[in-house]
């Protein structure tokens, strides 16, 4: 014979704010992570394109 079971008794847990604050609290985690290597990347590409040149000199002319 089959035992018939509530479905809220049948429940694992109870819906509760937990999951969902770690689950808040991971997707801003994420977004921080997200932003920093934004920030950090348009860091080292402004760095790359800056040119070196000696002090007190200038481009000349184009050869051709």
């Amino acid at each position: 014979m089959t035992r018939i079971i509530p479905a809220r008794n049948a429940r694992q847990g109870t819906r509760g704010r937990h999951v969902l604050v770690v689950l808040v609290a991971a997707l801003m985690l994420a977004l921080a992570a997200w932003g920093a290597a934004e920030f950090y990347g348009e860091m080292i590409d402004q760095n790359a394109n800056q040119t070196i040149r000696a002090p007190g000199t200038a481009p000349g002319p184009a050869p051709g």
